[in-house]
């Protein structure tokens, strides 16, 4: 490969939130042992980036700075070239992320007391924005069959018949299950939420981490009407590993609903991006593509270095199929372990440090969520400890 996807950064030192977490869960832990919990990556950048910015700091100026045409220009580039989706600049609307978006989104098209559909088990956000925002969750629970997931049409159309429903926040890729939904799966949703007067907050923010054998369809492009209904949340921190610039790209065709958006963006206080983020996915939306390729190659292969080893070490853990995102969603009921044993379990007997499934909802009970996204050989020894631990514990 051209770019390092070995060399492992201990981020402890830097602050990073998930190597903290990792020590606050268990101080105890060995040395070399790194989390795969928290959806970023501690492989090094790639020299485009670091290169980019290194020059672009020589003379800027660290003041209030707005989005440049030229960032515009190339945001829109990039989604045409790698979704087919074609936008005008203005119909972007910038946000320091998408959690907060979800908060703003929530606000903006919902009143107190409204109840927000989700479809779950979701990324937990989803549910914090529509609490926190004193609004109800209602839930339409996925429907699973042999670890693989499917929509219940009939349960969401009920859901989003009721009269205090307006809003689905709605995930493409979907996290934390991995489905990449077909373009007739996104037309029923669609066909669903228009009906009902439903608006939809689509997050993509994987939407450029898609498997070989899939193929991403951006929400709002099934049609002009549902670009008028739909908003788009993409960001270049997956795709990337940006998340600590905090950038991302609202995408609001309808000008009422994305005045709304700007509307509540200010009544929460947010007045403008950092100066360095923009240029951050500037420069990699320009420059990156040949970097995200091999990533892409990284993640499928530890997607199969993760199904190989499982299927014969561990033929009791069952795996949903890994379509898109680099979260890989696994079933640990076999091991016969309430939520708080298997966790304590993972944690302190296997020193793995994930995502617990219940935080993503009570359908995500007895599951865990994996970071493939790091070096194959860091893996490979999580997966080393995993087999010991269970196999010292159990009769498997």
């Amino acid at each position: 490969m051209t770019y390092d996807f070995r060399t492992t950064i201990n981020r402890l030192p830097q602050g990073s939130a998930k190597w903290q977490q990792m020590m606050d869960l268990n101080p105890k832990i060995e040395e070399d042992v790194v989390p795969y919990s928290v959806a970023d990556v501690d492989l090094p950048h790639p020299p485009e980036l670091i290169d980019g910015l290194q020059e672009y700091i020589q003379e800027m100026i660290f003041g209030y700075t707005g989005l440049t045409n030229t960032y515009l220009e190339t945001v829109v580039n990039w989604f045409e070239r790698h979704h087919q989706w074609k936008i005008s600049p203005e119909t972007i609307v910038p946000s320091p992320g998408v959690v907060s978006a979800l908060f703003n989104a929530v606000k903006a098209y919902t009143r107190i007391g409204d109840s927000v559909l989700i479809i779950s088990p979701v990324y937990y956000p989803f549910r914090n924005a529509i609490l926190k925002s004193g609004r109800q969750v209602l839930s339409s629970p996925l429907i699973e069959r042999n670890g693989e997931y499917t929509i219940d049409f009939t349960d969401l159309e009920n859901k989003a018949s009721q009269p205090d429903v307006g809003l689905l926040l709605f995930c493409s890729p979907h996290n934390p299950v991995g489905r990449v939904w077909k373009k007739e799966e996104l037309e029923k949703v669609d066909q669903i939420c228009r009906k009902h007067n439903v608006i939809l907050v689509s997050d993509e923010i994987h939407f450029d981490l898609i498997l070989p054998g899939h193929s991403h369809t951006v929400f709002s492009t099934l049609s002009p009407e549902t670009s008028e209904n739909t908003i788009v949340f993409t960001a270049p921190s997956k795709t990337f590993n940006l998340a600590g610039l905090q950038t991302a790209n609202v995408v609001i065709t309808n000008p009422q609903l994305r005045q709304a958006f700007i509307d509540q963006q200010s009544r929460d206080g947010f007045h403008m991006l950092n100066c360095i983020g923009p240029k951050a996915c500037e420069i990699m939306y320009q420059h990156g593509d040949l970097w995200l390729k091999e990533f892409l190659s990284l993640i499928e292969h530890n997607r199969q270095t993760f199904e190989q080893y499982v299927t014969q070490h561990l033929p009791m853990i069952k795996l949903t199929p890994l379509e898109g995102t680099y979260l890989q969603w696994f079933d640990c009921r076999a091991l016969r372990m309430s939520d708080e044993e298997l966790d304590d379990f993972l944690i302190k007997d296997c020193q793995l440090i994930l995502d617990a499934g219940h935080i993503f909802g009570p359908e995500g009970s007895g599951y865990q969520r994996i970071n493939l996204a790091c070096s194959t050989e860091k893996l490979q020894d999580g997966l080393q400890r995993l087999k010991t631990a269970v196999h010292q514990r159990t009769s498997f």
